[in-house]
C-alpha cells in the first residue's frame, strides 16, 4: 500500500511539466512546417515561370543554337531547381544548359539571365552590360519596369510584368499570351503589393487565432489535471482508512489465535496429567507452570519472528515500488531531456536564421541610406544647375531680344516680306524661350523653403478667384468649392498648385463647352505609416480629358500633348504641381478619360 501511494505522488509531480513541453514542441514544429511548405511551393513555381518566359520569347538566332543556355547570377540555390527542370524540358526544341555567374562582367554566351533582388545586384548596371548581346533579363522582386521581365512574390505564387520597349530593343519577339497575363501598369503593381500585405496580415491573424485555440486547449488540460489530482487525494484518504481497518482486524485475529492455542495446550496437558498422574497432582502442577512459562516464551519468540518477517516484507514491497517508480521517472526524464534538446536545437536554428536576416537587413538599410544621400546630393546639384542655367541664359536672351527690337525699328523697312516674317518668327521664338527659362527658374525654386505655416485653403482659393476673375468671366467658368481645411505648408506654393490645376481645367476644354470645375477634400488615415493621417484633395473638370497612354508622362517637365497653335503654354504646369505636392510629403495622380474630363487627386499630410 505504501508503494502504491508513493507511485501516485511521483506521477503527480512530473505530469504537468510533461504536458506543457509536449504542447510547446507540437506548436513550434507545426509553425515551422507551415513556413517550410510555403517556400517549397515557391521553389516549384520559380523554374516553371523562367522556362515559360523563355518559351514565349522569340530569339533572332535561335535556329543557329545547339543548346539553350540559362545563366543564374549570384549564390542562388535556384540553379539546383533549374538543373532539375532542364532534365525534363527543352526550350524551342533545344536541350537546356544552366550556368552560374558570380560577377556581372563575366555574363556572356547565354540566352537568358535570372537574378534575384535579395543579392543586391544593380539592375541598371546589368542591363548596360548585357545590352546588344541578345540576352533576356528575368528578375525577381525588383521595382516596376526596372527589368525586361520582373517577377514578384504573392503569397505562395508569382505575378510578373514586362517592359516591352527593352525587350524589343534586343530584337526579341513577344508571344501575345505573355502580354495578356502580365501586369500592365504601375497602379496594378502597387495594388499587387497591397494585396500581398493584406495576405500576410490574414496569415498573421490566422496564426494568432491558432495560438489562442492552443492556449485554450492547454488550459483545459491543466484543469483536467487539477481535477485528477483532487480525485487522487480522495482515493488516498480512502486507501489510508482501509489500511487502518485491515491492521485492526489483523491484530484482533492474532490475539484470538494465541488464546485458542494456549487453551488447547493447557487442556490437553491437564487431561493427560489427570489420566496418568493423579497421585502426583502437586508435582505436575509445578511442571505445568514451568511448561506454561516455556510455551509463553516460545510464543513471544514466534511473535517477534512474525513481526520481523512482516517488517521485512513491507520494506521489500516499498523498495520494489520505489524501483518501479524510479524506472518510470527515468523514462520521463529522458523524454523531457530529449524534447528540451530538440527545442533548444530548433530555437538555436531560428536564432541563426534571424541573425542572418538582421545582418542582411542592416546591409540593405545601409545601402538605402547611402543611396538616399547620393540622391539628395544629385537633386541639389540638379536644382543648382537649373537655377544657374536659367539665370545665366537670360543675359544672352535679353541681348538677342534687344537686338531684334533694334533691327525691327531701324531696318524693318529694308526687308522684304520673307525677311519681315523671319524676323517675326525670331521675335516669337525669343519670347517663348524667355517664358521657358522663367518657368525653369521658377521650377528650380520650388520646394526650397521648409518654413511651413498654417494655411487656410478657403482663403487661398478666395484670393485666387479674385486674381482669375477676368479669365473666369470671359470663359463663363463655373467653380464649385467645398469647405476646405487648414493645412501645414507654404502658402505661395499651395496657391500656385491650385492655380495650375484650375487654369488647366479652364484652358483644356472643347470650344463649345462651358468649363465647370469642382474642388473637394476628405480626411483619410494612413495605416501604412505611423502618422496622424492626411487630406486628400480632388480637382475635377469637364475638359477634353487625357488619353490613357499619355497619363504617365504629363507630370514630366516641358511635356506637351498639343501644339502651341491649339493650346498655349510651356508644358511645365503639372511638373510644378508634382514638385509642390512631393515637397509637402504627399502624392499626386489623376483619373481621366478622353472627352470625359479629368480628376486630379493630391494629398497633404495633416
Amino acid at each position: 500500500m505504501m508503494g502504491e501511494r508513493f507511485y501516485i505522488l511521483t506521477i503527480r509531480k512530473y505530469l504537468t511539466p510533461v504536458f506543457l513541453c509536449l504542447f510547446t514542441a507540437f506548436f513550434f514544429l507545426n509553425t515551422t512546417a507551415q513556413e517550410t511548405d510555403n517556400e517549397e511551393v515557391k521553389r516549384l513555381h520559380r523554374p516553371i515561370f523562367v522556362f515559360n518566359f523563355a518559351q514565349q520569347i522569340g530569339w533572332p538566332n535561335i535556329d543557329e543554337l545547339k543548346s539553350f543556355k540559362i545563366g543564374v547570377l549570384g549564390p542562388d540555390r535556384t540553379i539546383l531547381d533549374l538543373h532539375a527542370m532542364a532534365q525534363k524540358r527543352k526550350i524551342h526544341g533545344k536541350p537546356v544548359e544552366i550556368v552560374r555567374f558570380t560577377v556581372v562582367k563575366n555574363v556572356q554566351d547565354v540566352q537568358l539571365l535570372y537574378v534575384n533582388h535579395k543579392y543586391n545586384y544593380d539592375i541598371k548596371y546589368i542591363l548596360n552590360k548585357i545590352s546588344g548581346k541578345n540576352i533576356l533579363l528575368v528578375s525577381e522582386d525588383y521595382n516596376y519596369n526596372a527589368s525586361m521581365i520582373n517577377m514578384v512574390n504573392v503569397a505562395d505564387a508569382f505575378e510578373y510584368e514586362i517592359n516591352e520597349s527593352r525587350i524589343k530593343k534586343e530584337n526579341f519577339v513577344i508571344v501575345p499570351t505573355l502580354k495578356e497575363y502580365a501586369i500592365s501598369s504601375s497602379e496594378k503593381w502597387k495594388q499587387l503589393y497591397q494585396k500581398t500585405e493584406e495576405t500576410l496580415t490574414k496569415v498573421q491573424e490566422d496564426k494568432d487565432e491558432q495560438e489562442a485555440i492552443l492556449k485554450e486547449k492547454i488550459t483545459d488540460q491543466l484543469e483536467k489535471i487539477d481535477h485528477q489530482e483532487k480525485e487522487i487525494d480522495t482515493k488516498e484518504g480512502e486507501i489510508i482508512r482501509r489500511n487502518e481497518k485491515i491492521e485492526n482486524l489483523y491484530t484482533e485475529s492474532e490475539i484470538q489465535k494465541i488464546k485458542y492455542k494456549e487453551k488447547i495446550s493447557i487442556e490437553r496437558e491437564l487431561e493427560k496429567n489427570i489420566q496418568e498422574q493423579i497421585v502426583f497432582i502437586k508435582n505436575q502442577e509445578e511442571k505445568i507452570k514451568t511448561s506454561a512459562l516455556e510455551i509463553e516464551k516460545q510464543n513471544e519468540f514466534l511473535e517477534r519472528q512474525n513481526s520481523k518477517i512482516e517488517e521485512q516484507s513491507t520494506i521489500l514491497e516499498k523498495q520494489t515500488s520505489e524501483i518501479n517508480a524510479q524506472k518510470k521517472i527515468n523514462i520521463l526524464l529522458v523524454s523531457i531531456i530529449f524534447l528540451a534538446l530538440l527545442g533548444s536545437l530548433l530555437i538555436y536554428r531560428g536564432f541563426l536564421q534571424k541573425k542572418k536576416l538582421n545582418k542582411e537587413l542592416g546591409i540593405k538599410n545601409e545601402a538605402i541610406s547611402q543611396q538616399s544621400l547620393e540622391l539628395e546630393a544629385k537633386n541639389k546639384e540638379l536644382e543648382q544647375f537649373a537655377y544657374i542655367a536659367s539665370h545665366d541664359l537670360q543675359e544672352p536672351l535679353n541681348t538677342i531680344s534687344s537686338f531684334i527690337g533694334l533691327i525691327a525699328e531701324d531696318y524693318e523697312a529694308s526687308f522684304d516680306d520673307v525677311g519681315k516674317e523671319s524676323l517675326s518668327f525670331i521675335k516669337d521664338a525669343s519670347i517663348r524661350m524667355k517664358k521657358l527659362i522663367d518657368a525653369l527658374l521658377e521650377y528650380s525654386r520650388l520646394g526650397r523653403s521648409k518654413a511651413y505655416t498654417k494655411v487656410s485653403c478657403n482663403e487661398v482659393l478666395k484670393e485666387l478667384k479674385s486674381d482669375l476673375k477676368n479669365r473666369i468671366e470671359n470663359t463663363g467658368a463655373i467653380l464649385h468649392i467645398a469647405d476646405l481645411p487648414i493645412v501645414n505648408g507654404s502658402e505661395i506654393e499651395l496657391r500656385l498648385l491650385f492655380q495650375n490645376l484650375i487654369s488647366n481645367g479652364i484652358k483644356f476644354r472643347a470650344s463649345d463647352t462651358v468649363p465647370e470645375i469642382t474642388i473637394n477634400c476628405i480626411k483619410k488615415n494612413d495605416d501604412k505609416k505611423d502618422t496622424k493621417g492626411f487630406w486628400q484633395f480632388s480637382v475635377k473638370d469637364n475638359g477634353i480629358g487625357i488619353p490613357k497612354e499619355h497619363q504617365e508622362r504629363i507630370f514630366a517637365i516641358f511635356q506637351r500633348l498639343h501644339s502651341r497653335d491649339t493650346y498655349e503654354g510651356t508644358g511645365i504646369g503639372l511638373a510644378h504641381c508634382k514638385k509642390i505636392v512631393e515637397a509637402h510629403g504627399g502624392e499626386i495622380w489623376l483619373e481621366s478619360f478622353e472627352n470625359q474630363g479629368s480628376t486630379f487627386y493630391f494629398t497633404i499630410p495633416e
